[in-house]
């Protein structure tokens, strides 16, 4: 009797189960996350541990972002269900990412690929590859300002759009009109969205935000949700997002589904106000369209979709706009840019370049930002590239604004550290800048040297400026690149030039000093260049050779009216006659080289070898002697006789 009776209360609890986790599947259906955990927990708390409890609770805090508790409960699932849907892998290396758990992330990674080698999310291998996406974190190339805004509330803040001087967002910021308990969104227990704008002045160079308020018009906000505003070029025309609602009942309409979908709206301005909305064709009750974002000409609109046969969860679209105001067909981008993930907040700048949020493409943990060349009409590669910290972060980061003409915009995101569930960041990107400056010095006196070439060569060798330092020696080159490296070069006639390498930092406006030494080419009444070799027994140029001849062609130039005598000069090993014949023909090859070079026969006095005859040291014949000291005897002398004066 009592093991029918334990069976019995088995069966009722089964049953009890049973029915509290469709009701909470019904609220987890109408996005009432707060009621479905509470149901979850409840079935939990009496034996309840199915995969589909524990992936549903990790649903409920993924889906509000609430990224530490959701891995707890993907966690408990995926380690104890080792069939469960690969989905749910996916999802807990996401909050692993999130919360930096980079090795745990990995060993997941693997297994992910390994239950499901063929899943479209994953397009190639290195879409979970650590490395990259632990580069996506690093902000040292990285060179943006940006801040949160004074604007946003405790509330959620997001969707920014800026035109003639006037910031639109959505905000469920609480109204005065809001006395309705029926007017608060289950999803996350606040108000429903509506779109607001702010007006924009410049004060000291930066924007600040002034007379907040609901957008100036009866028609555009109702009782439900609008957000996800675009505007035309001439401010007359706006598109924004709405619940799908029942114009009767003034209430959201549902589909077959439970599920309330999304519509575009369009709007005149009219006499300074804005019409009543116009609910556009291609709209439907049976799915979702969201998030409206125009071309830069205004002629084609581009919004999101959940409507069949699309690539994932959520696609980007596109449709023309005719002249007379129709639509064309709405058309997918395709695989390029969507996936089996959420694709979401389109928007396209000045320059055509497409930016967008996914959850799918390689990313730092939830919704990242991304941009692409995929409208650009070029013949270059399409690229889909993760905008990286500090757009970027392990929460969700969309609604990207930005005007490509100053380089200034808005996203927003739920980032840690905000005021509400969502907020409006303002940034600024800049170049980063630095200095390389310093003095042109002749090398023996230290005296500083004027009227040098100074030259910023890139590290393909490419001279990418030139400035020539003043009477005191100063040069600097502004405006040079961070994290790069350069040679820069000192040039002067009849000096030796000087260079050196040098690494910018990754620091903006730092300044790099660097002092150049040229060595002068005459010193007293010598031109005095490198030694120059030959062959051994041979008395032809070899090519180094001619290098340091150069120097004596470029003096000799610079001072037409020079004149110079050529001496050479050997060590002592070998046979005083022969070294004396052998020098002598170097003599000669070295003045015929200058003579070919363009030097009239005149200015070369003579060029004669003297052979072991005029040592410089003790080095005689029978003296041992190192190599060194041998080196100081053989030499090429090139001194001035006339036509020049210091």
């Amino acid at each position: 009797m009592k093991k029918i009776l334990f069976i019995l209360t088995l069966i009722s609890l089964s049953s009890i189960c049973n029915a509290q986790v469709k009701v909470a599947d019904n609220f987890f259906r109408d996005y009432a996350y707060y009621q479905a955990t509470e149901l979850y927990l409840e079935v939990l708390k009496k034996g309840d541990t199915t995969a589909h409890v524990l992936t549903r609770l990790g649903d409920c805090y993924y889906n509000n972002s609430n990224v530490k508790t959701a891995s707890f409960w993907y966690e408990k699932a995926v380690t104890k269900y080792n069939d469960i849907n690969p989905e749910y892998i996916y999802k807990y290396i996401q909050t692993l990412r999130s919360l930096n758990q980079f090795e745990e992330s990995k060993k997941w990674t693997t297994i992910f690929k390994e239950r499901k080698k063929n899943d479209k999310r994953v397009k190639q291998d290195e879409s979970f590859d650590i490395e990259k996406f632990e580069a996506l974190e690093n902000t040292e190339r990285v060179y943006v300002d940006f801040e949160n805004l004074d604007i946003n509330t405790e509330y959620s803040d997001f969707g920014s759009f800026e035109i003639d001087n006037i910031l639109y967002f959505a905000s469920t910021r609480v109204r005065d009109t809001i006395l309705d308990k029926k007017l608060i969104y289950q999803w996350n227990q606040e108000p429903f969205l509506n779109i607001y704008q702010s007006s924009i002045e410049f004060k000291e160079n930066k924007k600040t935000f002034t007379d907040t308020k609901e957008i100036s018009s009866n028609h555009l906000n109702s009782a439900f949700h609008e957000a996800s505003v675009t505007i035309t070029n001439d401010g007359k025309t706006i598109y924004f997002t709405r619940d799908n609602l029942n114009k009767k009942a003034k209430k959201a309409t549902y589909d077959k589904k439970g599920t309330s979908n999304l519509r575009i709206f369009r709007s005149k301005l009219e006499n300074e106000k804005w019409s009543k909305p116009e609910d556009l064709p291609f709209n439907s009750d049976e799915f979702s369209n969201g998030s409206p974002a125009l071309s830069p000409d205004n002629k084609t609109l581009y919004f999101v979709s959940d409507r069949e046969n699309g690539y994932g969860q959520t696609d980007i679209y596109k449709i023309n706009i005719k002249r007379d105001g129709s639509f064309g067909t709405p058309q997918n981008l395709g695989p390029e840019i969507n996936t089996e993930g959420r694709e979401n907040f389109p928007f396209i700048a000045k320059d055509s370049t497409l930016y967008f949020s996914s959850d799918a493409h390689i990313n730092l943990g939830l919704l990242d930002i991304f941009e692409s060349n995929f409208l650009k009409n070029d013949s270059t590669e399409v690229y889909i590239k993760n905008l990286g910290a500090p757009y970027n972060s392990g929460f969700d980061d969309f609604a990207f604004f930005i005007d490509s003409n100053t380089n200034t915009g808005y996203f927003s995101s739920n980032r840690d550290g905000g005021k509400g569930s969502d907020d409006i960041y303002a940034f600024g990107k800049y170049e980063c800048k630095q200095t390389i400056s310093g003095i042109t010095r002749d090398k023996i006196s230290n005296e500083p040297l004027p009227e040098v070439v100074v030259k910023l060569i890139d590290d393909n060798g490419k001279v990418l400026e030139r400035a020539t330092s003043d009477e005191n020696g100063y040069y600097e080159f502004l405006d040079v690149a961070c994290n790069s490296k350069y040679t820069v070069l000192a040039v002067k006639v009849i000096y030796r030039p000087d260079q050196k390498d040098i690494e910018t930092t990754d620091i903006n406006g730092d300044e790099t000093k660097l002092d150049l030494f040229l060595t002068p080419l005459i010193i007293d009444s010598e031109i005095v260049i490198n030694p120059i070799f030959f062959d051994y027994d041979k008395s032809n140029i070899r090519p180094d050779a001619a290098y340091e001849l150069e120097n004596i062609v470029a003096v000799m130039r610079e001072h037409p009216n020079m004149v110079i005598k050529i001496e050479s000069h050997t060590d002592s090993r070998g046979r005083d006659k022969y070294n004396k014949k052998l020098s002598d023909r170097r003599a000669k090859s070295t003045r015929d080289y200058l003579f070919s070079r363009g030097i009239a026969q005149e200015r070369v006095e003579s060029a004669i070898g003297y052979g072991e005859s005029q040592l410089l040291n003790r080095c005689r014949n029978g003296v041992r002697c190192s190599e060194a000291e041998h080196q100081k005897n053989r030499r090429s002398k090139f001194i001035i006789t006339s036509g020049y004066a210091k």
